[in-house]
């Protein structure tokens, strides 16, 4: 297969990343690309009709467990611990501007 991507792809890409690259780098990035490029050609031309698409190769099933209503903290008590709280809720400080 010839070259998807040659060094000034790689040079112009870096460029407009603002990353300084070093010729070997170029050498080394445009080689690696290339590869990958190459492999995503392979699978692109994988005969596919007939398999259907999938999110994951394994069949899963979420397990949830049933929600049950059990005895908690009292709210109080949960609040006495906070450093401060106001009209039953716990009381943080503001980070964004009121608009």
């Amino acid at each position: 297969m010839s070259a998807k991507i040659t060094r000034e792809d790689v040079a112009h890409v870096a460029a407009l990343a603002r990353l300084d690259v070093t010729d070997d780098e170029l050498d080394r990035f445009t080689k690696q690309l290339d590869a990958i490029l190459e492999h995503a050609a392979s699978v692109e031309a994988l005969d596919i009709d007939g398999v259907k698409p999938t999110y994951h190769p394994l069949p899963l099933v979420n397990v949830f467990r049933d929600d049950v209503v059990r005895p908690s903290i009292e709210r109080d008590a949960v609040l006495s611990q906070a450093p401060e709280a106001e009209d039953g809720r716990f009381r943080v400080t503001r980070i964004l501007d009121a608009e």
